[in-house]
């Protein structure tokens, strides 16, 4: 799966979950709410990491550490978008940056 899928998948997602916030709580949640929820998984992927490293107990650590990752980087793609951000421009400017800051060749 390429970045522009995983960006168009992620929007058309996150669209049925604002018809569910709609139902459930009258309106869609804000951009601060969106980010709040990705610090929320950010966490919980420390949380999980440390259980798969053996320094925190937890159960189906494996399954649920996998599960984090990918929705956090749902959430990544949905933050950008809603940001008007070109997630794709801002990773290839990341990228190419910290490689010349690194001298990677």
């Amino acid at each position: 799966m390429d970045i522009k899928e995983i960006i168009e998948r992620s929007k058309n997602i996150r669209a049925a979950y604002h018809q569910l916030e709609k139902q459930h709580h009258g309106s869609e949640w804000t951009v601060e709410e969106d980010a709040l929820a990705f610090l929320t998984d950010a966490g919980l992927v420390g949380r999980h990491t440390m259980s798969q490293q053996e320094r925190w107990p937890a159960k189906n650590t494996d399954t649920e550490l996998e599960h984090k990752l990918g929705e956090c980087v749902w959430w990544l793609a949905v933050l950008a978008d809603r940001m008007n951000i070109d997630l794709e421009g801002a990773l290839e400017k990341f990228m190419t940056k910290t490689e010349n800051l690194l001298e990677v060749r």
